[in-house]
């Protein structure tokens, strides 16, 4: 990693497409109305920075770390979060389209996904103890072998959970998320 650093800037506007984001440690930025698509931002550090209207749909995370990176109103395709760096790794979403992403393994505890899309995003194996996931659509969303413990799940629809491949102790659920706790016993649930 670059030894670059840079404390309290407000980048707006700027296309990274083609040059990129410069190497190194982005403490307390702010990044407003910014295309990163398909940019690599592998081992750039951001922490305490928010991501605002931006647009980072594919972009590469190798080994890069967010810590207490805020996340909103943001284009999010696709991101593999597995491959960020473990330490430190906390992230908050609001009202972001996160589709096809994957979380595998990752460590998520109390984290916050307010009005998000989350469609065919892969939680498999990944620790979301204390989340929540607030007026979320988890259509299609895998979650095997996920520690799912105190996850608020009871304002997000489209979900389907098997309470046995999962840990769900003291989980959140409203009455009209059960189809997707029941489907895989393959039984009809009439009102």
């Amino acid at each position: 990693m670059s030894n670059a650093y840079f404390e309290e800037q407000l980048y707006e506007g700027v296309d990274y497409t083609a040059k990129g984001l410069a190497r190194g440690q982005y403490e307390a930025c702010s990044f407003v109305n910014c295309d990163f698509s398909n940019a690599d931002l592998s081992d750039i550090s951001f922490t305490e920075c928010g991501f605002r209207s931006c647009n980072l749909s594919m972009v590469k995370l190798q080994q890069s770390t967010l810590n207490d990176t805020k996340f909103s109103d943001c284009k999010m395709l696709g991101i593999n979060y597995e491959h960020c760096n473990e330490f430190l790794f906390t992230v908050d979403f609001e009202n972001c389209l996160l589709n096809f992403s994957t979380f595998y393994k990752r460590v998520l505890k109390k984290t916050s996904f307010r009005n998000c899309t989350l469609q065919e995003v892969d939680f498999t194996e990944s620790d979301l103890s204390g989340s929540v996931f607030d007026k979320c659509d988890l259509t299609g969303a895998r979650f095997e072998n996920t520690i799912l413990n105190k996850v608020d799940f009871r304002t997000a629809y489209n979900y389907t959970i098997n309470l046995q491949m999962n840990k769900v102790k003291k989980a959140q659920f409203s009455l009209r998320g059960l189809p997707g706790l029941l489907s895989a016993y393959d039984i009809v649930i009439t009102p």
